[in-house]
């Protein structure tokens, strides 16, 4: 749907991170389409969209499934890359594999970014890209009181196999959970990395969180 290019970060030597923004979903327990829904002055995806853009990444991918023209068109404008996922109504897992064929080969790293968290700052991508380019672990995530949060990074040119052979029903969490010594997990004092948003009442006490400009 869209060509891919670098853009951004460029370390020489560095490790590759390309964002992989998870934006297909029915939003079902949501009743409405959470990824175009008002977030200030902009839309819920559009605000992680720019937040991605204005990190340290590689490049973005986001990708679409539910209402994917609607949704592509709200990011015209923006220097992302997007693609389809036709199976989009099995599940997050589903856009993970599409993501994934896409960037095979183009990305050492994915930072594997859900689309229904607008309060994520370019602060916390930092963290964890940073983490992982200067680190020598496959696995990084972010930590808030104790618990995982997102975005977390994988290494696919490590995993990717690994994860084809999923089943699925638990998403990554084998994988994840799976190589205790090849995961660094990065502590971020605030807990926004561990709030998103499935439900109207968690959307509306994002709002509440806003800023006022």
């Amino acid at each position: 749907m869209a060509e891919m290019r670098f853009f951004g970060y460029h370390g020489g030597m560095s490790k590759r991170v390309f964002g992989m923004v998870l934006a297909a979903g029915l939003s079902s327990r949501m009743g409405s389409t959470k990824q175009l829904l008002p977030y200030g002055k902009k839309t819920v995806l559009q605000t992680i969209v720019d937040t991605l853009i204005g990190s340290c990444l590689d490049g973005i991918l986001v990708v679409l499934g539910h209402k994917a023209s609607e949704i592509h068109g709200s990011l015209q404008g923006r220097d992302v890359a997007v693609c389809l996922n036709e199976d989009y109504r099995q599940g997050m897992f589903s856009s993970i594999l599409a993501g994934f064929r896409e960037l095979e080969g183009r990305t050492e790293g994915v930072l594997i970014v859900l689309g229904d968290q607008p309060q994520i700052q370019e602060a916390d991508v930092r963290e964890v890209v940073t983490a992982y380019r200067t680190g020598d672990k496959g696995i990084v995530i972010p930590t808030s009181q104790g618990k995982r949060g997102h975005p977390a990074l994988i290494d696919i040119s490590s995993y990717l196999e690994e994860i084809r052979e999923l089943s699925g029903a638990e998403g990554l969490k084998p994988l994840m959970r799976g190589h205790p010594e090849d995961t660094l997990e990065v502590p971020i004092k605030q807990d926004r990395i561990l709030r998103d948003m499935d439900t109207p009442e968690d959307y509306c006490l994002e709002l509440g969180r806003l800023d006022p400009e």
